[in-house]
């Protein structure tokens, strides 16, 4: 049967998690009108009927979505289902699956080291797997007054958030942009004063995109040593929204909602602007470290390195962490009755809150690794 979610159902879902999500960051959702066709589901909505997940932020409209289609799916076949997501932060998640509060996992970044041990002790001597579920493209977001279409690389977004450029019409910048008439005036770098997945990305970006450019090194914390700081996403954005003169690097939605221009980047084959086909051609292009396992951790320098024509290659993605295997029955069969629904019907809605649906590469190796979970 097909239908659209009711008011109940995303009613359900909102009272479900609303202690939960009341501890997130940034608020980006949109309406959720999308059709969804139950019965060519692949979920079988089996297992224990409350599945509990926390972690990453970045994704937490990605997983509200989630879970208002599963329920949808669920409801419709006769299984009445619930899915809690605390957006804590990506290390809670981790700490929280390990310690087995949660049933699994949200990261921007995979289990690895010490963490990826203790989560193999977690998952009864199993090892834990990274699936990537959720991308979200990176805008380089900027307020200049008059300059509707700037083109950036690797090299000069290194120099600009580490000092190394410091005006607008500096000969770097003015030699992607010919023609275009760059002001002389300072560039204010725009920052996030917390911790952040989307900080850690985009340095790792920096140093794999910038030719030597930037030796700060990556992390949660930026380490640029410039710029003025603002908190979250929403808060970089909006400090770019009040700053001529000023750039930021903040997830697409934020851009969009606080209507600022979008630089566009040149990998070396030309300009690219960032939009869903660029970004998921990038994405397309992603190699993993452990083909053939299971494991899906993804080798970034496949996305961020990218040279590919028409490619955006700044692109953050998150990850379910999840037990290869481990858990017990039920547990077993929701999380992959969940996860199923994700990985299909769930991207049908992600494009319109500033996701990247997957690519049919990435969607059917995450398909597979969902089926093995034990």
């Amino acid at each position: 049967m097909n239908f659209k979610r009711s008011g109940a159902v995303l009613g359900a879902v909102a009272i479900g998690a609303m202690a939960l999500t009341a501890c997130g960051s940034d608020n980006n959702s949109a309406s959720n009108t999308t059709t969804v066709n139950s019965a060519a589901s692949n979920a079988s909505c089996e297992g224990k009927s409350t599945l509990s997940a926390a972690g990453s932020s970045a994704q937490k409209n990605a997983m509200d979505a989630f879970a208002s289609t599963y329920i949808a799916v669920c409801t419709d076949k006769g299984k009445d289902v619930k899915v809690a997501y605390n957006p804590s932060g990506s290390g809670d998640g981790r700490t929280q699956f390990i310690a087995k509060q949660i049933d699994f996992a949200g990261s921007d970044s995979a289990i690895k080291g010490d963490q990826a041990a203790a989560a193999k002790e977690r998952c009864a001597g199993n090892d834990a797997w990274n699936l990537p579920l959720v991308f979200g493209p990176v805008a380089i977001a900027y307020n200049l007054d008059g300059v509707e279409d700037l083109t950036l690389n690797g090299e000069t977004l290194a120099k600009i958030f580490s000092g190394g450029i410091t005006k607008w019409n500096d000969p770097a910048i003015a030699a992607l942009n010919s023609g275009v008439s760059l002001p002389d005036e300072p560039i204010v770098p725009i920052v996030r004063s917390d911790s952040s997945g989307t900080t850690d990305n985009f340095q790792q970006y920096l140093t794999t995109a910038s030719g030597g450019a930037w030796t700060k090194g990556a992390g949660s914390d930026f380490v640029g040593g410039v710029g003025e700081g603002a908190k979250g996403s929403a808060g970089v954005s909006q400090a770019v929204a009040g700053a001529p003169g000023s750039i930021t690097y903040v997830e697409k939605s934020f851009a969009d909602q606080n209507k600022l221009a979008k630089a566009q980047i040149d990998t070396g084959a030309g300009p690219v602007a960032l939009t869903e086909e660029t970004a998921g051609k990038a994405i397309s292009g992603a190699t993993f470290k452990n083909e053939g396992t299971g494991d899906l951790s993804l080798d970034l320098n496949s996305i961020f390195g990218t040279s590919e024509p028409g490619a955006y290659p700044l692109v953050l993605a998150t990850y379910e962490i999840v037990c290869s295997k481990g858990y017990d029955a039920d547990t077993s069969a929701a999380v992959k009755s969940f996860l199923t629904s994700a990985a299909g019907e769930g991207q049908a809605d992600l494009a319109a809150q500033g996701y990247v649906p997957l690519p049919a590469t990435v969607q059917d190796k995450l398909t597979a690794s969902i089926a093995a979970i034990g």
